[in-house]
């Protein structure tokens, strides 16, 4: 018993040092003015940024319902490939990974941008006029892209492992029961994702509603998320870290609901299992 104890030492010194003080650092700042009382006064600039989270939460479900849709077919025929297509496909999927994600992003400015890599395409092949552009940079759909590039990993890799340990046996026995296509994956390969899909669907809209480097490389001032105004109330002359503390904790409640509603539905599954 000593042992174990003396074994947990290390994560708990981490837990305490890296998540409840900074965690008690934030509640104490929302809760508090700037002459260190205690005041609920912070809570009203919550209401002020109720459109601000519902722009969050709307592009991080988009970019989390379009990581699945590309997620779910390309995880599927990695799983069903030899063991070496398997390993040099989820190479090749974390290879970006290994790159900075700041880098990642710029990338993707250089490529959108008005005299980027895809308007000079479009301008070779004619599509637009030879001093016109499409504004492709700061905007919305920009913004998805950059989400879904960035994130599209963190779903593959949980819908892959769940995927790689269905039998093949399995799908092979619905086809000899006369299953089509559409019914193996609706009664078969779907149900046995499920797990999969919920641990994806967490680990990418939780950095997805969270984010603000994507949003100001590539969404410039049009595109504001929560991630965003939290960042402006700790840099900047207008910095307010009591307000900036409330948001952290707003948002810190929504990604604890979003894991929760994911870890119900999880254990849900495999009850009915």
């Amino acid at each position: 018993m000593i042992k174990s104890k003396a074994a947990a030492a290390p994560f708990t010194a981490w837990m305490l040092l890296f998540t409840i003080i900074p965690l008690g650092i934030v509640l104490w700042f929302a809760f508090t003015n700037a002459d260190g009382q205690f005041t609920l006064g912070n809570l009203p600039h919550i209401w002020a940024q109720a459109a601000t989270f519902g722009i969050s939460i709307f592009y991080g479900a988009i970019a989390t319902v379009i990581c699945l849709l590309l997620a779910f077919p390309l995880a599927y025929n990695i799983s069903r490939a030899t063991e070496r297509v398997q390993q040099t496909m989820v190479m090749i999927i974390m290879l970006p990974m290994w790159m900075n994600f700041l880098l990642r992003t710029y990338a993707w400015m250089s490529i959108l941008e008005n005299n980027g890599f895809v308007n000079q395409l479009l301008r070779l092949i004619g599509l637009v006029g030879e001093n016109d552009y499409l504004p492709l940079i700061n905007t919305g759909g920009a913004v998805v892209l950059g989400m879904v590039y960035n994130f599209l990993p963190f779903m593959v890799l949980p819908l892959y492992t769940v995927m790689s340990k269905i039998d093949n046996s399995v799908i092979e026995a619905a086809q000899d029961l006369g299953s089509n296509v559409f019914q193996v994956f609706g009664k078969v390969v779907i149900p046995l994702s499920i797990p999969g899909m919920l641990s994806g669907i967490t680990m990418v809209f939780v950095p997805a509603v969270s984010t603000f480097v994507i949003t100001k490389l590539l969404g410039g001032s049009k595109t504001l998320m929560i991630g965003d105004a939290i960042e402006q109330m700790f840099i900047g002359q207008g910095a307010d870290y009591h307000v900036g503390a409330t948001l952290s904790l707003v948002l810190m409640i929504l990604i604890l609901v979003c894991m929760a509603v994911t870890g119900m539905a999880d254990k849900g599954e495999e009850a009915d299992v």
